[in-house]
Protein backbone atom coordinates (compact mmCIF):
# COMPACT_ATOMS: atom_id res chain seq x y z
CA UNK A 1 0.00 0.00 0.00
CA UNK A 2 2.74 2.36 0.63
CA UNK A 3 6.61 2.66 1.57
CA UNK A 4 8.64 4.66 3.45
CA UNK A 5 12.81 6.32 3.46
CA UNK A 6 14.82 4.62 4.98
CA UNK A 7 15.83 7.30 7.16
CA UNK A 8 12.15 8.08 8.92
CA UNK A 9 12.02 5.43 11.14
CA UNK A 10 14.66 7.34 13.79
CA UNK A 11 11.44 10.32 14.32
CA UNK A 12 8.91 8.59 16.29
CA UNK A 13 5.84 11.45 15.29
CA UNK A 14 6.62 11.87 11.81
CA UNK A 15 4.55 9.74 9.35
CA UNK A 16 6.28 10.08 5.51
CA UNK A 17 5.24 7.33 3.06
CA UNK A 18 4.26 7.50 -0.42
CA UNK A 19 1.40 5.25 -1.83
CA UNK A 20 1.13 2.33 -4.58
CA UNK A 21 -1.47 1.39 -6.79
CA UNK A 22 -2.00 -1.56 -4.49
CA UNK A 23 -4.69 -1.97 -1.95
CA UNK A 24 -7.66 -0.10 -3.15
CA UNK A 25 -10.91 -0.55 -4.07
CA UNK A 26 -11.15 1.01 -7.98
CA UNK A 27 -11.52 -0.48 -11.22
CA UNK A 28 -8.93 -0.74 -14.13
CA UNK A 29 -7.49 1.54 -15.55
CA UNK A 30 -7.32 3.13 -12.30
CA UNK A 31 -6.51 0.21 -10.31
CA UNK A 32 -6.64 -0.26 -7.47
CA UNK A 33 -5.54 2.34 -4.46
CA UNK A 34 -5.92 5.69 -6.97
CA UNK A 35 -6.10 8.53 -4.16
CA UNK A 36 -5.92 11.12 -6.82
CA UNK A 37 -8.60 14.05 -6.87
CA UNK A 38 -8.76 14.71 -10.94
CA UNK A 39 -9.58 11.90 -12.81
CA UNK A 40 -12.54 9.83 -14.21
CA UNK A 41 -12.75 7.22 -11.51
CA UNK A 42 -15.21 7.27 -9.33
CA UNK A 43 -15.58 9.98 -6.75
CA UNK A 44 -16.59 7.22 -3.93
CA UNK A 45 -14.00 4.44 -5.10
CA UNK A 46 -10.97 7.78 -4.62
CA UNK A 47 -12.45 8.71 -1.38
CA UNK A 48 -12.08 5.42 0.10
CA UNK A 49 -9.10 4.84 -0.80
CA UNK A 50 -7.70 7.84 0.83
CA UNK A 51 -9.54 6.22 3.69
CA UNK A 52 -7.80 2.95 3.61
CA UNK A 53 -5.02 4.63 3.12
CA UNK A 54 -5.21 7.45 5.60
CA UNK A 55 -6.07 4.51 8.29
CA UNK A 56 -2.96 2.59 7.77
CA UNK A 57 -1.10 5.67 8.43
CA UNK A 58 -3.09 6.70 11.48
CA UNK A 59 -4.35 9.40 10.48
CA UNK A 60 -8.29 10.68 9.31
CA UNK A 61 -9.50 12.55 5.57
CA UNK A 62 -10.51 15.45 8.53
CA UNK A 63 -6.76 15.75 8.89
CA UNK A 64 -5.70 15.95 5.71
CA UNK A 65 -4.54 18.99 3.39
CA UNK A 66 -3.66 19.17 -0.41
CA UNK A 67 -4.34 20.97 -3.39
CA UNK A 68 -5.53 21.22 -7.04
CA UNK A 69 -1.81 21.76 -8.52
CA UNK A 70 -0.97 23.47 -11.57
CA UNK A 71 2.27 22.67 -12.53
CA UNK A 72 3.78 25.95 -10.71
CA UNK A 73 5.79 26.98 -7.84
CA UNK A 74 3.81 28.82 -5.90
CA UNK A 75 4.20 27.65 -1.47
CA UNK A 76 0.93 27.39 0.55
CA UNK A 77 1.66 27.91 4.50
CA UNK A 78 -1.20 25.28 5.79
CA UNK A 79 -2.48 26.44 8.89
CA UNK A 80 -5.35 23.77 8.87
CA UNK A 81 -6.50 20.68 6.97
CA UNK A 82 -8.22 21.24 3.58
CA UNK A 83 -8.70 21.17 -0.42
CA UNK A 84 -7.05 24.71 -1.56
CA UNK A 85 -6.17 25.19 -5.61
CA UNK A 86 -3.17 26.36 -7.07
CA UNK A 87 -0.19 25.54 -5.11
CA UNK A 88 2.18 22.97 -5.88
CA UNK A 89 4.23 23.27 -2.24
CA UNK A 90 2.46 23.01 0.58
CA UNK A 91 4.11 23.52 4.39
CA UNK A 92 3.24 23.53 8.09
CA UNK A 93 4.17 23.55 11.49
CA UNK A 94 1.06 22.23 12.80
CA UNK A 95 1.04 18.64 14.15
CA UNK A 96 -1.95 16.50 13.47
CA UNK A 97 -2.26 17.56 9.49
CA UNK A 98 -0.73 14.89 6.76
CA UNK A 99 0.09 17.12 3.83
CA UNK A 100 -0.31 15.86 0.62
CA UNK A 101 1.05 15.61 -3.15
CA UNK A 102 -0.62 14.05 -5.95
CA UNK A 103 1.81 12.39 -8.60
CA UNK A 104 1.92 10.11 -11.70
CA UNK A 105 4.90 10.64 -13.43
CA UNK A 106 6.55 14.21 -11.61
CA UNK A 107 8.74 14.21 -8.85
CA UNK A 108 6.87 13.91 -4.53
CA UNK A 109 9.41 15.78 -3.18
CA UNK A 110 8.59 14.95 1.12
CA UNK A 111 11.25 17.15 3.54
CA UNK A 112 11.34 16.96 7.40
CA UNK A 113 12.52 19.74 10.00
CA UNK A 114 13.94 17.46 12.87
CA UNK A 115 14.37 20.57 15.04
CA UNK A 116 11.17 22.36 14.39
CA UNK A 117 9.08 19.57 13.48
CA UNK A 118 7.97 21.62 10.08
CA UNK A 119 7.20 19.43 6.67
CA UNK A 120 6.59 19.89 3.60
CA UNK A 121 5.32 18.15 0.64
CA UNK A 122 6.38 19.37 -2.89
CA UNK A 123 4.93 18.39 -6.33
CA UNK A 124 8.08 18.71 -8.93
CA UNK A 125 7.21 18.52 -12.37
CA UNK A 126 9.67 19.69 -14.91
CA UNK A 127 8.32 23.25 -14.94
CA UNK A 128 8.26 22.75 -11.04
CA UNK A 129 11.70 21.67 -11.00
CA UNK A 130 12.97 24.55 -13.59
CA UNK A 131 11.08 26.76 -11.93
CA UNK A 132 12.91 26.16 -8.72
CA UNK A 133 9.93 24.78 -6.27
CA UNK A 134 11.88 22.97 -4.17
CA UNK A 135 14.63 25.52 -3.47
CA UNK A 136 11.51 27.57 -2.75
CA UNK A 137 10.21 25.70 -0.62
CA UNK A 138 13.19 25.29 1.40
CA UNK A 139 12.91 29.32 1.82
CA UNK A 140 9.47 29.81 2.69
CA UNK A 141 10.24 27.03 5.85
CA UNK A 142 13.37 28.80 6.73
CA UNK A 143 11.20 32.66 6.33
CA UNK A 144 7.96 30.93 8.58
CA UNK A 145 9.45 28.79 10.59
CA UNK A 146 13.27 29.41 10.98
CA UNK A 147 13.97 26.05 9.80
CA UNK A 148 17.79 25.34 9.02
CA UNK A 149 18.27 23.20 6.15
CA UNK A 150 21.07 21.11 7.76
CA UNK A 151 18.48 20.20 10.51
CA UNK A 152 16.25 18.74 7.31
CA UNK A 153 15.98 15.30 6.06
CA UNK A 154 14.33 14.87 2.09
CA UNK A 155 12.49 11.85 0.56
CA UNK A 156 12.90 12.26 -3.68
CA UNK A 157 9.98 10.36 -4.39
CA UNK A 158 9.17 7.33 -7.13
CA UNK A 159 8.20 9.43 -10.54
CA UNK A 160 9.37 9.38 -14.46
CA UNK A 161 13.43 8.70 -14.38
CA UNK A 162 15.60 9.27 -16.87
CA UNK A 163 15.19 6.41 -18.75
CA UNK A 164 12.30 7.40 -19.62
CA UNK A 165 12.17 10.82 -19.84
CA UNK A 166 11.95 11.64 -23.62
CA UNK A 167 11.85 15.03 -24.29
CA UNK A 168 12.79 17.15 -27.31
CA UNK A 169 14.73 20.23 -27.26
CA UNK A 170 11.94 22.61 -26.16
CA UNK A 171 11.87 21.29 -22.46
CA UNK A 172 15.51 20.03 -22.53
CA UNK A 173 16.88 23.25 -23.37
CA UNK A 174 15.19 24.16 -19.80
CA UNK A 175 18.11 21.97 -17.67
CA UNK A 176 21.55 22.75 -16.98
CA UNK A 177 23.69 19.76 -18.89
CA UNK A 178 24.20 17.17 -16.08
CA UNK A 179 20.45 16.53 -15.68
CA UNK A 180 20.35 15.98 -19.66
CA UNK A 181 21.31 12.91 -22.44
CA UNK A 182 21.21 13.80 -25.78
CA UNK A 183 20.30 10.21 -27.70
CA UNK A 184 21.49 10.42 -30.74
CA UNK A 185 19.89 7.38 -32.29
CA UNK A 186 16.66 8.23 -31.35
CA UNK A 187 16.78 12.33 -31.84
CA UNK A 188 16.11 12.91 -28.15
CA UNK A 189 16.52 14.23 -24.98
CA UNK A 190 16.45 12.33 -21.79
CA UNK A 191 15.62 14.68 -18.55
CA UNK A 192 16.99 13.11 -14.88
CA UNK A 193 14.35 14.87 -12.75
CA UNK A 194 15.60 13.15 -9.63
CA UNK A 195 19.17 14.76 -9.61
CA UNK A 196 17.62 18.10 -10.20
CA UNK A 197 15.84 18.41 -7.83
CA UNK A 198 18.86 16.51 -5.50
CA UNK A 199 20.88 19.60 -6.53
CA UNK A 200 18.30 22.19 -5.42
CA UNK A 201 18.57 20.06 -2.06
CA UNK A 202 21.83 20.09 -1.74
CA UNK A 203 22.15 23.70 -2.81
CA UNK A 204 19.55 24.88 0.31
CA UNK A 205 22.26 23.10 2.55
CA UNK A 206 20.70 19.75 3.11
CA UNK A 207 23.66 17.04 3.86
CA UNK A 208 23.58 14.17 1.39
CA UNK A 209 23.11 11.94 4.17
CA UNK A 210 20.07 12.98 4.66
CA UNK A 211 18.46 13.05 1.73
CA UNK A 212 17.06 9.47 -0.08
CA UNK A 213 16.14 9.41 -3.55
CA UNK A 214 13.39 6.55 -4.30
CA UNK A 215 15.06 3.38 -6.72
CA UNK A 216 11.23 3.05 -8.62
CA UNK A 217 10.29 4.34 -11.81
CA UNK A 218 6.55 5.17 -12.74
CA UNK A 219 7.17 3.32 -15.86
CA UNK A 220 9.17 0.94 -15.84
CA UNK A 221 7.45 -0.02 -12.26
CA UNK A 222 3.81 0.91 -13.69
CA UNK A 223 2.75 -2.42 -11.99
CA UNK A 224 3.22 -0.85 -8.63
CA UNK A 225 2.74 2.87 -9.73
CA UNK A 226 0.26 4.95 -11.87
CA UNK A 227 2.21 6.80 -14.81
CA UNK A 228 0.47 9.51 -16.87
CA UNK A 229 2.77 8.42 -19.73
CA UNK A 230 2.94 4.55 -19.57
CA UNK A 231 -0.53 4.88 -19.37
CA UNK A 232 -1.38 7.55 -22.24
CA UNK A 233 -3.41 9.38 -19.60
CA UNK A 234 -5.84 7.11 -18.65
CA UNK A 235 -4.77 6.10 -15.15
CA UNK A 236 -4.93 6.81 -11.49
CA UNK A 237 -2.98 9.28 -8.97
CA UNK A 238 -0.44 8.34 -6.14
CA UNK A 239 0.43 10.59 -3.12
CA UNK A 240 3.15 11.34 -1.34
CA UNK A 241 1.92 12.33 2.22
CA UNK A 242 3.81 13.81 5.25
CA UNK A 243 2.87 14.98 8.62
CA UNK A 244 3.76 15.31 12.44
CA UNK A 245 1.35 13.03 14.89
CA UNK A 246 -0.42 15.19 17.75
CA UNK A 247 0.54 13.98 21.05
CA UNK A 248 -1.27 11.55 22.70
Amino acid sequence: MYRTPDWAGQFSDLVIAESTRHGGVSPAPYHSLNVGWSTEDDPSNTAENRRRLLEALGFEPSQLASSHQVHGNEVLAVESPGRYDGFDALITRQAGILLAVSVADCVPVLVYDAATKAVAAIHAGWRGTVAGIVAKTLQRMQSEFGTNPADCYAFIGTCIDECSFEVNADVADHFAGEFKRWDSALGKFFIDLKQANKAQLLSAGLAEAQIAVSTYSTVTHNADYFSHRKEKGLTGRFVGVIGVTLIQ
